[in-house]
C-alpha cells in the first residue's frame, strides 16, 4: 500500500510565521521609526500618536525596548529617545555600506529615466577621479577613461567637488584649494574666456552650484557637450562621490530643473539619505 505523507500541524504552524512575519515586531518598529525621524526626544503621548497607537500599547513596547537598550527614557523629562543599542546597530550598518556599490546598482534605472551617459567620481590624490562609466544609447564622443582625473574648473565633476566638499581645514580641502589655485593660474595663462579667471568668478560659479544643488558645465569640458554632477553625502556630511550625467547638446537638457538635472539630483539625494545623511 502506498501512503501519502502530509505536513503535520506543527510543521505547518512553524512554516507559516516565516512567510507572514511577526506583526507585533512590525508594529513595535513603528515607534523606533518615529523616534529616528523626530530629531528629538518625545513624550509618550506624542510618540504613540505619531505611531498611530494608544499610549498604553506604546508603553508596553517601550518597556521591552528599554530592556534591550533600543530606547532610553530621561527620568527628569520622562521623554523617550533612541538608546545605545540602536546607535550600535546604525553604526554597524553604516560601516558596511559601500557608497560606490550602491550608486552603481542604481545607474540602470537612472539611465532609463535620463537616457544620457552616466558616471561616478570619487576624490583622489590629484582631484576627482572617474571610477565607473555607463554609456547611453545616445553615444557621445568623449576621450575619458576610468581612472581619469577631472579638471576642477571646466568639468561639472570638478566644480561639484569644489562646491560641496566642505570648508573644514582638512588635508583634503587644503589640497583642493591648492589645485584650484593652480588651475586658475593655467586658465589665466591660456586666455580661455569660458573659464573663471579669478577667485571672485570661481566663487560665483560655486555659489550657483550650491544654490541649485548640482554643478553644471556647457561647452567647457568638450565642445558640444553638457554635463551635470550631483553630490552624494555620507552620515557625517562629507561628500563621498559625485553622480555625473553628460551628453551631446543636441539631446542633453541643460536646464537646471530639466529632464537631466532633476532626476540626477533626486537620485543623489536618495542615495545620501540611504547612507545616513540628514540635510540641515
Amino acid at each position: 500500500m502506498t501512503s501519502t505523507r502530509t505536513p503535520s500541524m506543527k510543521q505547518t504552524a512553524d512554516a507559516e510565521p516565516q512567510r507572514a512575519g511577526i506583526q507585533s515586531v512590525e508594529v513595535g518598529f513603528s515607534l523606533l521609526d518615529v523616534l529616528a525621524n523626530a530629531g528629538d526626544a518625545l513624550m509618550l503621548r506624542d510618540l504613540a500618536a505619531r505611531a498611530g497607537m494608544s499610549a498604553a500599547k506604546a508603553h508596553r513596547y517601550l518597556v521591552s525596548f528599554q530592556r534591550l537598550g533600543l530606547v532610553v527614557q530621561d527620568t527628569g523629562t520622562t521623554r523617550y529617545d533612541l538608546g545605545p543599542a540602536a546607535l550600535k546597530l546604525g553604526l554597524a550598518s553604516l560601516s558596511r555600506i559601500d557608497a560606490v556599490k550602491l550608486a552603481r546598482a542604481r545607474l540602470g534605472a537612472l539611465m532609463t529615466q535620463i537616457g544620457q551617459t552616466l558616471a561616478l567620481a570619487v576624490w583622489g590624490n590629484q582631484g576627482p577621479c572617474m571610477v565607473h562609466w555607463e554609456e547611453s544609447p545616445q553615444t557621445v564622443t568623449v576621450n575619458l577613461r576610468l581612472g581619469d582625473v577631472m579638471p576642477l574648473l571646466s568639468s561639472a565633476t570638478g566644480l561639484c567637488f569644489a562646491a560641496f566638499m566642505g570648508t573644514r581645514q582638512s588635508a583634503v580641502n587644503i589640497r583642493l584649494k591648492s589645485l584650484l589655485k593652480d588651475e586658475l593660474v593655467r586658465a589665466q595663462k591660456s586666455g580661455r574666456r569660458d573659464l573663471p579667471a579669478n577667485m571672485a568668478e570661481l566663487n560665483a560659479l560655486l555659489a550657483e552650484a550650491r544654490q541649485h544643488g548640482v554643478a553644471r558645465v556647457v561647452n567647457t569640458l568638450l565642445p558640444g557637450v553638457g554635463g551635470f554632477c550631483a553630490p552624494v553625502f555620507d552620515a557625517d556630511g562629507h561628500m563621498v562621490l559625485g553622480m555625473v550625467a553628460l551628453g551631446s547638446l543636441s539631446t542633453f537638457d541643460v536646464d537646471w530643473r530639466g529632464a537631466v538635472a532633476t532626476p540626477l539630483k533626486a537620485a543623489a539625494q536618495q542615495l545620501s539619505t540611504d547612507l545616513g545623511y540628514i540635510a540641515a
